[in-house]
């Protein structure tokens, strides 16, 4: 029996640019859960904020936050929809 799949959005805080090639490699890693990603530069502070909607197992979803969450420079929280109405993907 699959898993049930989850709606979230992972929100990114990137405030080191140099890690920027390991972010979206780990994103790559879990691009088959992915629904959706915008970003946006906020260069007169420095940073970079993105929003990655995702819709797949909640343990994926939590190994993906946790690991985005140990790369230098990046901060990451994950917000998960109340109810589950149905796999987007």
């Amino acid at each position: 029996m699959a898993e049930e799949k989850r709606l979230a959005q992972i929100g990114i805080i990137v405030e080191d640019k140099s890690t920027v090639n390991a972010l979206n490699l780990m994103l790559s890693e879990f691009g088959e859960y992915i629904v959706g990603r915008m970003g946006l530069p906020l260069a007169a502070r420095g940073i970079n904020v993105i929003s990655v909607v995702v819709d797949a197992p909640a343990d994926k979803i939590n190994a993906l936050t946790g690991k985005l969450g140990n790369l230098s420079g990046i901060s990451a929280k994950t917000l998960f929809a109340k109810t589950n109405k149905g796999s987007v993907l």
